[in-house]
């Protein structure tokens, strides 16, 4: 029987090297996103869409409902939905911190709620994976703070529910990316995108599927035994 894994932000440019990364091992996905064309476009046999907005709890909770329903279970659930606002502190409207946070931490929170309890009673290691950001930690870069924060929440639920499952083997981890070459390449000027990328060790930014091996690693058998992990991937940038 495939393992049923949901991805979150399946419609975007790093949710759907993840969704193919998973796929490709053998997963059935359901893929979560507010993008119902995108989700459409993506259609094929081992791949279901659900249209849902990420930041409302009760969508969240009707789409796992669903997902309980259609499937029986969830063995993987991957957050990888987010995004960044780019206002500057201190003059970060109050509704776009609201976006900000609800966006990249509070669904995460959500959909673990949800997740765990479909995790439950399944046979073998169940994996959480967070996608996260160097951000986080590395203060000289150019993300704003209540990115940084949302980020920040994410890695510290991570070690919570790492912490807090051990012994039900439900395992979760973080991904923490530098600067990798998404669609959100388009809120950055070309000054500040030139920057970020010529501190990269490597002279590039990463790409999505880099990052979905990671994915992918800590989904198999490979990645049972670890948990309350932030791996960070820039290349060996912050190495001090």
């Amino acid at each position: 029987m495939s393992k049923i894994a949901v991805v979150t932000g399946a419609a975007g440019g790093m949710g759907r090297a993840i969704v193919a990364r998973l796929m490709g091992d053998g997963c059935a996905v359901v893929g979560l996103d507010v993008d119902a064309q995108g989700l459409a476009g993506m259609a094929q046999e081992g791949f279901t869409g659900i249209v849902v907005d990420l930041m409302d709890a009760q969508a969240i909770r009707a789409a796992f409902e669903q997902i309980a329903q259609d499937h029986g279970g969830v063995d993987v659930l991957v957050n990888n939905a987010g995004t960044c606002f780019m206002s500057e502190f201190p003059e970060i409207p109050e509704d776009e911190f609201e976006r900000q946070m609800a966006l990249n931490f509070s669904a995460a929170f959500h959909c673990c709620q949800a997740a765990v309890k479909l995790m439950m009673g399944r046979e073998g290691v169940r994996k959480i994976v967070n996608i996260s950001s160097n951000g986080a930690y590395n203060f000289d870069v150019f993300d704003p703070p209540h990115y940084r924060a949302s980020k920040a929440a994410l890695d510290n639920l991570t070690k919570d529910l790492a912490r807090r499952y051990a012994n039900d083997k439900i395992t979760a981890n973080s991904i923490a990316p530098a600067m990798t070459e998404t669609p959100l390449f388009g809120v950055l000027s070309e000054e500040v995108l030139a920057k970020a990328i010529a501190q990269m060790p490597h002279g590039r930014a990463m790409q999505p599927d880099e990052i979905a091996a990671w994915v992918g690693f800590l989904v198999s058998p490979a990645g049972d035994v670890s948990s309350g992990n932030v791996i960070i991937l820039n290349q060996g940038r912050d190495v001090r």
